[in-house]
């Protein structure tokens, strides 16, 4: 969640000349935009280079995808859609709770199960292989998956771009709010009570 701070707000004046002038070129890169513009309130981008904002980009963009799933996951779950079958013995699907409540029913194998398999993503599926015609942080098809990208503008291309970006970076945003209200109220959905239409919560 850091690093989708590194990377929207206006730069200060008050900067050095050479913090500015490192900075400068960041100024122009994808994600800086109105309202905030450039920002990098803990100095995540002090003296880096270009392989070091590449570095935070692709974490970011890692970051926001996996978020989006998240408020996916969470928002799917909690209208009451599971998986057929048992999650485990005498553990039906139906019954895991939405949400961190359900960490409290999911066995420890299941989630060591869970850990194990999102490293072996990170390590072995969500990363660049150099050579393989990728074009920027957090292209991760290696010369396999395409979907059509090559068909689009770079014009097109700049725009989905910024719209994973920011989608992203709600979606960090999103899936920290449900979680810190699950663990307040037990009501994630809290902006949905206070528009008159609250959503029944593990209920």
């Amino acid at each position: 969640l850091v690093s989708a701070l590194a990377f929207n707000g206006p730069a200060p004046m008050a900067r050095s000349a050479s913090r500015s002038a490192v900075n400068m070129g960041f100024e122009s890169e994808l994600g800086v935009q109105p309202p905030l513009g450039f920002l990098d309130p803990l100095g995540l981008l002090k003296d880096a280079d270009q392989t070091r904002f590449d570095s935070l980009r692709s974490i970011e963009i890692k970051h926001g995808r996996v978020a989006q799933l998240a408020v996916l996951g969470h928002i799917v779950t909690s209208a009451g859609v599971r998986l057929p079958g048992d999650l485990a013995t005498g553990l039906p699907f139906a019954s895991v709770p939405a949400g961190l409540a359900a960490l409290d029913v999911v066995p420890t194998s299941g989630l060591l199960q869970i850990i194990a398999f999102c490293g072996f993503l990170e390590f072995a599926i969500m990363k660049s292989v150099p050579g393989t015609g990728n074009e920027f942080p957090g292209d991760f098809r290696n010369g396999y998956l395409d979907f059509g990208w090559d068909t689009f503008t770079d014009a097109q291309k700049m725009q989905k771009r910024a719209v994973e970006l920011n989608n992203g970076r709600a979606a960090q945003m999103g899936i920290l709010g449900l979680m810190v209200h699950e663990k307040i109220d037990g009501n994630p959905y809290i902006i949905n009570s206070l528009l008159g239409a609250p959503v029944p919560f593990n209920q």
